[in-house]
């Protein structure tokens, strides 16, 4: 998996708790584990807790995602899909890894440097 370009360091975290509703930037990275409904634009890596939700696009250097996402995957480098992650949405990378018990339901379209929006 692509290494975070500021040394994995998450900058933002969105509790449990925490319910966010409406577009989320960030610069630098986040780790998720309550729910957002929203359009997500992360500059580095986002970790995605087992109990988090996404509603919304997500626009990312890397993603690790553990909860589920009901929208569509952006990622500059790496999608990672650990065991037990939802993704209902296509994904948009250049590396893809899925890891056993996930569920996806869209396409993937690898795409050259600099080709993701």
């Amino acid at each position: 998996m692509a290494k975070n370009r500021n040394g994995d360091r998450l900058d933002t975290v969105v509790g449990p708790e925490a319910s966010v509703r409406g577009d989320l930037r960030v610069a630098g990275g986040v780790r998720l584990e309550g729910q957002v409904e929203g359009r997500m634009d992360v500059t580095e890596t986002i970790v995605s807790g087992p109990r988090s939700l996404l509603k919304g696009e997500l626009h990312c250097r890397v993603a690790v995602i553990a909860g589920r996402i009901e929208g569509d995957i952006y990622a500059v480098e790496a999608v990672e899909l650990q065991s037990g992650a939802q993704v209902l949405g296509n994904i948009t990378c250049r590396e893809l890894v899925i890891q056993p018990a996930c569920v996806f339901q869209g396409s993937c379209s690898m795409a050259r440097t600099g080709e993701v929006s």
